[in-house]
């Protein structure tokens, strides 16, 4: 029987050590294969995903971002 179980990117690694520590065989397939990333590639993916989570709230009204002069001023 195969089961498809779709996890987030950030609990990859997780899952897969809990389903082998079970004794069931488990094995990425297709698009869900993990990449390794080097680490300025990892950060700069959590900061982008951190980028679109706060534009997200901004458009829901949860928060309020600074203006492109506020953020001039700052440098």
């Amino acid at each position: 029987m195969d089961i498809l179980v779709k996890v987030p990117d950030n609990k990859v690694e997780f899952f897969m050590e809990l389903v082998q520590n079970l004794k069931f065989k488990a094995e990425p397939t297709g698009k869900s294969k993990s990449k390794t990333f080097t680490p300025e590639q990892q950060e700069w993916i959590n900061d982008l995903k951190e980028s679109l989570e706060q534009v997200e709230l901004h458009q829901q009204g949860k928060i309020k971002l600074k203006s492109f002069d506020q953020l001039l001023d700052e440098l």
